[in-house]
């Protein structure tokens, strides 16, 4: 393969600029649109009068079926959402909590939905999350709610039967997790610090590649990079985030037994969020206590041909043997044949609340 010449080379980097002086010209011509814009709004400081989660996913699935490459469909998609986060920053810079601490894999899902340009501010557990959006202390709040693998979070679950919240978005996330660590080799690694759900994620490759090593448990892998990075001979697994914060190297990547294991996260706030074209709505409603009864109320989706995509049962606490369903389904509450299917449903259920509608997540 022959090498360019200088002149090639030149000429190439030339052009490059120029494209760079474009972009420039036209992303300042995108904020000061987004400036305009809030400018149109008026006094009208509400979140979701600046933050609008469906038009966001309509953009961003504009971009993606555009796109002709090279980069991928992912790589643009987050290039955008920056440009979108740092835009909406100059019409109301938006507080979102999320089940902390910094470095976590809900750290990194707050920033894939909402770009660098919030505020992001961590908590210490679920409810601290819930609490803060419901008083208004936060625009928005990011939790786990179910992991490819291990299953649903229950507690967000049980956190929704008594919240005034809503959901408006959903985030998943590819979780790769990697060995990191600090001056040190692998085979200079006599400790393993992970949570104990990355331990068990990891425990074939661990078997295979760090068995001599002791794994020790802690509260998030956040934490585990954390006292890894001040302790010799140990290791954590963690995600890049938390090696960005803590100053660790990848020592070896992606050592995730399952390559597809993926979280899924909600986003909750105060908003109604109107059709993007491509959405989920969420519910939990609870049965009669009669042979057949949760046959029936499901049957209410089958009637006006809705998929079910998700169904999950939880204790009540209310009474012996009772149980609420948490379901997520396919459509916008503002369509025909869902509205149709939920009026048949409240007909049917001794309980019914709605979480939300909200756009499907975007890659």
């Amino acid at each position: 393969m022959d090498l360019p010449n200088d002149d090639q080379l030149q000429a190439l980097r030339t052009r490059i600029n120029e494209v760079d002086a474009e972009l420039l010209h036209m992303i300042t011509a995108r904020a000061q649109l987004a400036k305009e814009v809030a400018a149109a709004k008026g006094n009208d400081h509400e979140p979701h009068a600046y933050y609008c989660p469906e038009r966001e996913a309509q953009v961003l699935r504009k971009i993606i079926s555009k796109n002709k490459g090279p980069l991928s469909d992912e790589e643009m998609a987050r290039l955008f959402r920056e440009i979108m986060s740092a835009c909406l920053a100059l019409q109301q810079p938006l507080n979102v909590a999320f089940l902390g601490p910094g470095g976590t894999f809900t750290h990194a899902s707050v920033h894939k939905h909402f770009g660098s340009s919030v505020q992001a501010l961590p908590m210490g557990t679920i409810d601290e999350v819930f609490r803060e959006v419901e008083a208004g202390a936060c625009h928005y709040g990011v939790v786990p709610v179910e992991n490819s693998i291990e299953g649903v979070v229950n507690h967000t679950l049980d956190m929704f039967v008594n919240s005034p919240l809503k959901i408006c978005g959903e985030v998943e996330l590819r979780i790769h997790h990697h060995l990191l660590g600090k001056n040190v080799t692998p085979r200079e690694i006599t400790r393993v610090f992970a949570h104990e759900q990355a331990l068990a994620q990891c425990r074939r490759w661990l078997n295979s590649h760090l068995a001599h090593a002791e794994r020790v448990a802690f509260a998030s892998n956040a934490e585990a990079a954390r006292r890894a990075a001040g302790e010799p001979a140990t290791a954590a697994i963690a995600g890049d985030a938390a090696a960005t914060i803590y100053g660790l190297e990848h020592l070896v990547r992606n050592i995730e037994d399952e390559a597809d294991n993926t979280t899924r996260f909600i986003v909750i706030g105060h908003q109604s969020v109107p059709p993007s074209g491509d959405d989920k709505t969420s519910l939990i409603f609870s049965t009669p206590n009669r042979p057949g009864a949760l046959y029936h109320l499901l049957a209410s989706f089958a009637e006006y041909g809705i998929s079910m995509m998700r169904i999950e049962s939880r204790p009540s606490r209310r009474g012996m043997w009772e149980y609420f369903f948490f379901v997520d389904i396919e459509g916008h509450l503002r369509d025909e044949v869902v509205a149709q299917a939920l009026k048949a449903l409240t007909q049917r259920a001794a309980m019914l609340k709605l979480l939300g509608s909200y756009p499907r997540a975007v890659l």
